[in-house]
């Protein structure tokens, strides 16, 4: 009886002239202008600019006067050894990343949601979301004042009689410091949405689970992990479709302190290829080329999630 009356209600409001429905709804309409403005513009716009990654773009003569070049900015990029390399850094980044970096959030929401004092949640949850909201020039900075050379730590194994260890300069140990940087600044923000799938969880499951025996670690992995399983998956996918941005002002930072053999990663690349160094088709056909290949892997993930019975990011209709 629901489903026919939930049913006969879209039918009525689909049958709305646009008249009526702009009545009904002009207020929703007004509030989602500035949004959609925003995205118009610095999101939807810019794609156009991606032309130039078949031109031998040249800034004095613009989009419409330079020279058709067809794939050779790709074909110059497969033959640039720094391109390889910054791709390599890449892949590896991200896959540090998102090993070390993903379960991160996960874990820390299981913890705040076994805290049965309220006031100590708000306490935990409070400092976990504050370092979300510094630069990254600022998180650089205390990561140096903390771990460089003349920092913290190293005075403290100065004083003791002990060698120094370049934390900040040490290119086989890059990975793990980007890691940590970006655990303790973002890790914290990303539990909210794990917070707030966990508010979803029936409570009445615990207390079945608790009154047949079982005890927290087997209600965790057998109610709590599985009630999760869905946003795990659509938030994988969507760090897999963006696996090749691993950041750029995180590495710009700290490129010249450790090398770019370690630090130069696509974003980096096409910084210093299309704005530093003025060859703007080499450097867009790299942006393009990494976009395209996100948008790949987004589809591969999101069909693989299908193949495993879970809804992903979109579904194909029926």
């Amino acid at each position: 009886m629901m489903l026919k009356r939930s049913a006969s209600k879209k039918q009525v409001s689909s049958g709305l002239p646009l008249a009526a429905k702009w009545r009904r709804d002009w207020q929703m309409v007004l509030l989602m202008i500035p949004g959609v403005v925003f995205l118009l513009l610095f999101f939807y716009l810019p794609v156009l600019g991606n032309v130039v990654a078949f031109q031998d773009f040249q800034p004095y003569l613009g989009i419409m006067h330079s020279e058709w070049n067809g794939l050779q900015n790709f074909l110059s990029l497969y033959d640039n050894p720094d391109f390889w390399d910054a791709l390599r850094n890449t892949l590896l980044l991200a896959g540090v990343q998102l090993l070390l970096f993903f379960p991160v959030p996960i874990g820390l929401a299981l913890i705040v949601d076994s805290l049965v004092s309220n006031r100590l949640r708000r306490w935990f949850q409070t400092i976990a979301y504050l370092p979300h909201f510094l630069s990254w020039v600022l998180v650089v900075t205390l990561f140096q004042q903390s771990l460089g050379g003349a920092g913290f730590i190293n005075n403290l194994l100065r004083h003791a009689g002990l060698d120094p260890i370049p934390f900040m300069t040490n290119p086989d140990t890059f990975p793990l410091l980007v890691v940590a940087q970006l655990i303790w600044k973002d890790a914290g923000w990303a539990m909210i949405i794990f917070l707030a799938a966990l508010t979803t969880v029936d409570v009445s499951l615990y207390e079945a689970a608790a009154a047949d025996g079982a005890g927290r670690w087997r209600r965790m992995w057998h109610i709590t992990l599985p009630s999760l399983r869905t946003v795990i998956v659509l938030l994988l996918i969507l760090r897999i479709g963006d696996i090749l941005s691993v950041g750029f002002e995180q590495f710009i930072l700290q490129r010249d302190s450790v090398g770019p053999g370690a630090a130069e990663v696509l974003d980096t690349f096409t910084y210093y290829a299309g704005v530093v160094g003025g060859d703007w088709s080499s450097g867009a056909a790299a942006g393009l080329a990494k976009g395209v290949v996100g948008a790949l892997l987004l589809w591969g993930a999101n069909s693989l999630a299908h193949r495993l019975g879970e809804p992903g990011i979109f579904q194909r209709r029926s």
